[in-house]
């Protein structure tokens, strides 16, 4: 590490690790990030990103972890840089379903579809609207935040362990946001790989979010809008860890989006991401002392949710932070 020690150093420069650091800059801490990758590399740029807790350990944090990153959302809607739209969309199922899916829970009333308004192959639906974000626009927006506020980013070698990262920095505190990488750096035997593949193609003029669930769960279809490109999905690979996308994938994912919408017949694919979602039974947010008055603050392992859970999160890991060091 070249910087001088920060009262905090957070490991990590996905959502959730930068959510936390400007979450502890607007409390008065001096912070550095230190990553391996950039953002624009993370499994969070890879991100739909439709907020809804999807993929994610259930426990009574995780309503009101949401709840504040939605209200999060929904202010920055005002701000054009951010990334952030809310928009009207469809959710449906190739099964007879008595209620919505429970993602969509908190965003706004459910509506049911008739069969008619369905597209082949899907039996229930129901039309809601929720925050829809760019997440390279909005990670973009994250960074601009953090280096305004103070913060400083640091790329450099991935750490072998927490013991190193306690070893390089004399932050008293030190944040653990590395998400699939805390499977290693902890280690974490827990915590397992969801490889997600999705495509990016120029927007034939969609406006609304679509997502349809299979009876494999493996092969969810989605698209989400975003202005000129739309995103179109996705995978869910347990165990899988490969970021090379498949072709084979890809093809089936456009093919299974323009059978739901076929104006994305033809509409030309412009990139491809993989990211890992880190999947653990429960989200670990938690401190740790690691001695010496110092202390780890764990704050990984949200599946599929890491978007939709950040904001609180974010707050949470503050929240423990500022009880660490008494401000």
């Amino acid at each position: 590490m070249t910087t001088a020690s920060p009262d905090v150093l957070v490991i990590g420069a996905g959502v959730c690790g930068l959510s936390a650091a400007i979450a502890l800059l607007d409390a008065g801490l001096t912070v550095t990030v230190y990553a391996a990758d950039p953002p624009h590399r993370t499994t969070s740029a890879s991100a739909g990103a439709l907020w809804g807790p999807h993929l994610v350990g259930s426990d009574d944090r995780i309503g009101p972890w949401a709840a504040a990153t939605l209200r999060w959302f929904r202010e920055l809607v005002a701000e054009p840089a951010a990334g952030v739209a809310e928009i009207a969309g469809l959710v449906a199922s190739p099964r007879a379903e008595p209620e919505p899916p429970a993602f969509t829970s908190g965003a706004s009333p459910a509506a049911s579809c008739d069969v008619a308004e369905l597209p082949p192959g899907f039996v229930t639906g129901w039309r809601y609207s929720a925050p829809v974000i760019d997440m390279p626009a909005y990670l973009a927006f994250l960074l601009t935040r953090l280096q305004a506020a103070g913060g400083r980013l640091e790329l450099g070698p991935r750490f072998r362990g927490l013991a190193e990262a306690a070893d390089l920095s004399a932050a008293p505190v030190i944040v653990n946001c590395a998400g699939i990488g805390a499977r290693d750096l902890v280690p974490d035997a827990e915590l397992t790989p969801a490889r997600g593949q999705v495509v990016v193609a120029a927007n034939p003029g969609l406006t609304e979010f679509f997502v349809g669930e299979r009876d494999d769960p493996a092969a969810v279809t989605y698209i989400f809008p975003h202005g000129p490109v739309v995103v179109l999905g996705g995978t869910q690979q347990h165990g899988e860890a490969s970021l090379r996308p498949d072709p084979a994938t890809a093809e089936r994912i456009v093919a299974g989006c323009v059978a739901v919408e076929p104006r994305l017949a033809g509409a030309p694919v412009l990139t491809h991401r993989v990211g890992l979602r880190p999947v653990r039974p429960a989200v670990r947010l938690e401190r740790q002392s690691i001695g010496a008055g110092r202390h780890l603050v764990h704050n990984y392992g949200h599946g599929g949710a890491g978007v939709t859970l950040s904001w609180g999160c974010a707050q949470a890991v503050a929240a423990e932070t500022a009880a660490i060091i008494g401000r």
